[in-house]
């Protein structure tokens, strides 16, 4: 079943690296991507907070820097 990506929509990737875990945020409707690192031990919770917020800020930065107005409504 294929559909188009929402605009606000985030796919989250967790991939547990030894005693870490490697936590992806993709923004489905740019394709933009960040990743972080964090404690296996932190709750789950945490680490996608962490991750949302840093995918916010990189399209924050991409907006301004190509000077496009971004949707403050979508996150």
């Amino acid at each position: 079943m294929s559909r188009e990506p929402r605009p606000g929509e985030i796919y989250l990737e967790f991939h547990p690296i030894g005693r870490q875990v490697k936590v992806t945020a993709i923004d489905a409707a740019t394709g933009i991507e960040v990743s972080t690192f964090g404690p296996a031990t932190t709750a789950q919770e945490d680490l996608q907070r962490v991750a949302v917020r840093k995918l916010m800020r990189r399209i924050s930065q991409i907006a301004d820097r190509d000077g496009t107005a971004r949707d403050p409504s979508l996150y």
